[in-house]
Parts: structure tokens; C-alpha cells; sequence
């Protein structure tokens, strides 16, 4: 809850973008030099027995760039501004900082806020929505986190540039923040500069990123430690995605990729009454153990394949993934994801959620070849939409005439100019910072239904990451029966919670202060 009756709570005046300075008339206005605008409040949470109290700072920092022009250093030059929302505990002494953790998170898109990780997992409040089969109606509601990573960590949420209120400065362009590079450097300046102006360099330090946020945070945990010589002490991996070769059919050739999303389609297949006399888990290690071996020979083989060979893999993949053998022989043995969520219930006229396949919606049409909605992003944007633009102005206190963007079209086309002629893969990184520092520690959450970052494919990826059997042991994997958002479904929200807390505290030697 909010106490509104601390002096910090009093509302800002509202936030906008740089102005300008009115000319005279000798020559034209003059842009104003953009400042922070951020505003603090103070709150309370009940876990437990437990109140904990502690500080919110909302609102955005410009971030700058050191200008060299023909090798001559020209300023330190406000490039974007950047919005975030810092919690931290007010009962920390100041020795307490070496053992008081502090969590960076992000979401990914690209083009993502962080308001999903924010308002769904790991803040003092949370949305309140419903699930599938009792999705709540509109105006919906938040309330407290009881769960919050706030119990044992510090919380920074950072929007990075063009998301959320983030936006480049007035005259300025968003273009080179819109791509792999240029993102990363951003958000880990930011990250430096937090920790420098609050005295947090000698704490334990975690990033925790979503979906693209992963991929993110891998790279970052290299570029930290080698821009910055920042070592963390972990990081938090949610539905992964290291390596995007993984997961991109690539007009549907990419047989890595098809094989990988086949025990994934047998999950939802099963969660849809496909399989209704077998278990999920052995549906799902049929299908792992086929695709590992057999489906890859098979999709190898093309042509070569005998006409028994063929109707055998047709057979199996149609009966593991819930669709026609007909559908399996006309796709030439590769099932593509978009077109499958639109296959899979098509004689029920429904289509299923991408994000989430635990939710299903209907279709606009039951002879289109692919989904036209994904109806598990419809349940939950409403929801998040109304909690966030609520809470920052009425609990927070922070006043902005910006549209909250929690998903940037504008970002697009995404720029990966760095990776041209490889692939976009940053697993080398992850690698990297790992021999570097040997306390790294890294957490992997999968959700069984989730259709953007299917388990078997990051699964895959970290198999193959060049480490030491001492190495890969300091990485832990966690599966929760819900999709991309698998804090959407209540019982996995409360089971993740528990699991990151006890992995900062494990990865911090952290004693939790507050």
C-alpha cells in the first residue's frame, strides 16, 4: 500500500519532453538541456508476518554520451531519456549494502517495456486478471505482491529506449538504440549510472530478462564486466532464447528449428485433449526423444526417405502433435508455429494462444492458413495496460502526457547489423562471462505451453554451451505448466517467486535486509 502521507509523495509537476528556449532576434531558440524528472514515495507490503517498508523512485534519466568529433572529445551529450522504477528497502545501514542485493529486470520484443516483470512477477504490486476459463472484465485491479523479489533484492525496472516513457531527447533520433548493439550499450550505461549515483558497486548484482530480455542479459553480463569490470552474481533467464537460429523457421528450411518445436506442440496438443489416455509427461518425453533422433534423420533425408519411411514420420508427428496426417504429409513434414495454432482446434473454430497455449480464442476464419490473434497476448495487454497507467500516476505519484508504450512498434526493423552473415546467437557471451567470473550464476525458467521460446529450444542451446562440467553446474532449470508468462497462471507465479528468491539468496550468500 501506499502511504501518500510522506513529504516524498508529493506529485511532480508533469513530466514532457525537452522544451526549447524562445529566441530572440539575433538567432533561433535554443533547446533546453534535459534533466532528470524523476519523484520518490514511500510504501509498505505484508509477506507474511513480515511489513516491509520501503522507497519507489519513478520517472526518467537522461542518458549521455561521451562526443568525440575527428578524435576530439566535444561533451558528454544527452542522447535519450530513460524510464525506470527503483525499489529498495528503507532499513539498509550503510554496511549493509555488501550483502543487500539489487535486480535489474527487463522485458524483451524487442520493443517490450518492462511492465510484464514488473506488474506480473516481481514488484511490490501486482495485476490482478484472472486466467484462462475466468479471465476477469475490465477495469480489473492490482494488489499487493506478497511473493515480490523485493523480500530479499532490491528492484530496478528499466524501459529501454522508445519503450515505456523512454524516448531520445527532442531533436534527437531513436534509431540507434533501435537494434542489438546500440541497446545493449544503452541499458548497461544505465545500469552503471544507478549503481554509481546510489553507492551500489559493492553489492551483489542480478539481471533478470524475458523472451529478447534474455538474449539481453547474456550479452550484458559480458559487456558489463568487460566496458565496466561489473561482475555479477547472477542471472535470470525466463523463456530463453540465446540463439535465434533456434527458433526461426526461415521460410520453413530450418529443420532445427521444426525439430525443436515438436514436444512443445505434443504439450498442447495434450493440453487440448489430444492424448486423453496419456500423460503429459509421457507425451512430452516421446516427443523429445523423437525429435532428437528420428524427426531430424527423417527431415535430413528428403526425397531419399522410402514411402514406408515417410508415412511413418507423417504418422508419428501427426499423432504426437493432435493434426491430420493429411496436414503433416501436405507440410511436407514440418509443422510451422503461426500455422499451427490455427490448425490444431480448427474443427472447433478456435484458435491457440502463441504466448501461452493454454488459452484458446476463436478464429476469424476457420479456413485461414494462420492464426489472425493471438488470444493469450488479448487476455493480458488490456489488464497490464490499465494496472500500469494507473499505478505510476496514482501510487507512484509520476506524471507523464507520454503514452506508456508497453509494446514499441516503432523500434522496428530491429537492427542486428552486428551479427551480418552469422547468427544472431549470444551464447558465446554467456560463455565468456562465465569462464570470466567463476561465481556467475544463471537460472533458466521454461513454461511447458509457451509457443515464442519453446523449451526444447533453449534447452538445446544451453546443452551446447562450451563449459566445464564444474561450469554448467552452476546453472539450474526450472519448467512451470504455463506459457511465456508463466506468472499468469497463479500457482506458477507463487512457485517462480519462491524459486528466484531462493536463487538470489543462494547466488548473494544474502541475509536479506529489511
Amino acid at each position: 500500500m501506499t502511504d501518500s502521507s510522506s513529504p516524498a509523495a508529493t506529485p511532480p509537476a508533469p513530466a514532457a519532453e525537452s522544451a526549447a528556449v524562445p529566441g530572440d532576434a539575433e538567432g533561433p531558440a535554443k533547446p533546453v538541456e534535459p534533466k532528470d524528472e524523476v519523484v520518490t514515495t514511500r510504501h509498505t507490503v505484508q509477506r507474511g508476518e513480515q511489513t516491509l517498508s520501503y522507497t519507489a523512485t519513478t520517472g526518467r534519466v537522461v542518458l549521455r554520451e561521451e562526443v568525440y568529433e575527428d578524435g576530439v572529445f566535444s561533451g558528454h551529450t544527452a542522447k535519450a531519456e530513460v524510464s525506470f522504477t527503483a525499489y529498495t528497502v528503507e532499513c539498509l545501514a550503510a554496511e549493509d549494502v555488501h550483502t543487500r542485493p539489487v535486480t535489474f529486470a527487463f522485458n524483451g520484443g524487442p520493443g517490450s517495456s518492462s511492465v510484464w516483470l514488473h506488474l506480473g512477477l516481481l514488484g511490490p504490486r501486482r495485476v490482478v486478471m484472472g486466467d484462462v476459463g475466468a479471465l476477469l472484465p475490465p477495469p480489473y485491479d492490482l494488489a499487493d505482491n506478497a511473493e515480490t523479489l523485493l523480500g530479499d533484492s532490491d528492484l530496478v525496472f528499466l524501459d529501454p529506449v522508445s519503450t515505456g516513457y523512454s524516448r531520445a531527447v527532442t531533436g534527437g533520433k531513436p534509431a540507434p538504440y533501435h537494434g542489438f548493439q546500440g541497446d545493449l550499450e544503452s541499458v548497461a550505461e544505465v545500469i552503471r549510472l544507478w549503481c554509481s549515483r546510489n553507492g551500489r558497486w559493492m553489492s551483489p548484482k542480478f539481471l533478470v530478462g524475458e523472451s529478447y530480455g534474455t538474449l539481453r542479459a547474456a550479452a550484458l553480463a559480458d559487456h558489463l564486466q568487460t566496458r565496466y569490470g561489473m561482475y555479477l552474481n547472477g542471472i535470470m533467464l525466463i523463456s530463453s532464447v540465446l540463439d535465434l537460429s533456434s527458433i526461426d523457421f526461415e521460410g520453413q528450411r530450418n529443420d532445427r528449428a521444426h525439430a525443436a518445436y515438436l514436444p512443445f506442440y505434443a504439450a498442447v496438443a495434450h493440453r487440448h485433449g489430444k492424448h486423453p489416455d496419456r500423460s503429459l509427461d509421457e507425451v512430452v518425453a516421446e516427443a523429445e526423444a523423437y525429435a532428437a533422433l528420428d524427426y531430424p534423420w527423417a527431415l535430413t533425408r528428403g526425397s531419399r526417405l522410402s514411402a514406408d519411411e515417410r508415412a511413418g514420420v507423417v504418422a508419428t508427428v501427426a499423432r504426437l502433435a493432435g493434426v491430420s496426417e493429411d496436414y503433416v504429409d501436405r507440410a511436407d513434414l514440418r509443422i510451422e508455429h503461426w500455422r499451427f495454432f490455427g490448425e490444431l482446434l480448427r474443427e472447433q473454430r478456435l484458435t491457440v494462444g502463441r504466448l501461452d497455449a493454454r488459452f484458446t480464442g476463436p478464429a476469424a476464419s476457420s479456413i485461414a492458413e494462420s492464426m489472425d490473434a493471438d488470444p493469450s497476448f488479448d487476455a493480458i495487454v488490456g489488464p497490464y495496460a490499465a494496472a500500469m497507467n494507473h499505478y505510476v500516476r496514482a501510487e507512484l505519484r509520476y506524471e507523464s502526457d507520454l503514452h506508456y508504450e508497453q509494446i514499441a512498434e516503432r523500434v522496428q526493423p530491429w537492427s542486428f547489423k552486428d551479427f551480418e552473415g552469422k547468427p544472431i546467437d549470444v551464447s558465446p557471451r554467456l560463455e565468456r562471462a562465465m569462464r570470466a567470473n567463476p561465481h556467475l550464476q544463471v537460472h533458466v525458467a521454461y513454461g511447458t505451453y509457451d509457443g515464442a521460446t519453446p523449451p526444447a529450444a533453449a534447452d538445446e542451446v544451453l546443452a551446447k554451451l562450451r563449459l566445464t562440467e564444474q561450469q554448467r553446474a552452476r546453472i539450474e532449470h526450472r519448467t512451470y505448466p504455463a506459457g511465456h508468462m508463466m506468472y499468469v497462471h497463479e500457482p506458477s507465479r507463487i512457485a517462480q517467486s519462491a524459486d528466484l528468491a531462493a536463487f538470489v539468496r543462494r547466488a548473494s550468500g544474502s541475509r536479506s535486509s529489511g
